[in-house]
């Protein structure tokens, strides 16, 4: 499957997955995974949709990174507030918010324009024992800059070296690209 999928064959995964199913082969919750994954970056979101509610409607009982593969996919999509309603769904069914999901979420408000939103949630990671990495702190600068919010980037980058990590290389360009500019003021 991971391999058909790798090739951006997603009809002939879907034709493997109706095959395994008439023969009586239960697919597992890696399969399924790895379709939905497919179909998402194929560009096919209701198939992936409709495939992701097989899975749930199924046996298997669904992980994080079943939830992880749906956001990100969605999210890919613009369709936000579907996101929204998927995280929020995750303590529902028992599953609790890691790290990846947040970053998901948090790098989707940003491209929707929605860095305020995306700095609140980065700022409740904590509630749910799920502290801030470096990719955390990264994905949030870089969608203050998108949204030109300078002076807020600058803090949240002072705060991310002041706990030890690093500016990645995206990062650390726009941030001198800034620096370089005539009017400086923007930074303050």
């Amino acid at each position: 499957m991971q391999g058909i999928c790798h090739l951006r064959r997603v009809s002939a995964a879907l034709e493997f997955l109706r095959e395994m199913l008439g023969s009586g082969v239960v697919p597992d919750l890696l399969t399924y995974s790895i379709l939905v994954d497919g179909l998402f970056k194929s560009g096919k979101l209701k198939v992936a949709l409709k495939v992701f509610q097989a899975k749930r409607n199924s046996w298997l009982e669904l992980d994080i990174i079943s939830y992880k593969i749906l956001m990100d996919g969605v999210c890919k999509a613009g369709h936000i507030k579907f996101a929204k309603r998927i995280f929020n769904e995750l303590s529902v069914n028992s599953l609790k918010p890691n790290v990846y999901t947040y970053d998901i979420l948090i790098n989707g408000l940003c491209k929707e324009g929605l860095p305020d939103e995306a700095y609140q949630l980065l700022r409740s990671m904590g509630d749910n024992d799920c502290l801030p990495n470096s990719i955390s702190y990264n994905v949030m600068i870089q969608g203050i800059f998108r949204n030109n919010s300078t002076s807020k980037a600058t803090q949240l980058l002072v705060e991310m070296v002041g706990k030890g990590f690093s500016a990645n290389l995206w990062t650390a360009i726009v941030y001198v690209d800034l620096l370089l500019r005539p009017d400086k003021s923007i930074l303050v």
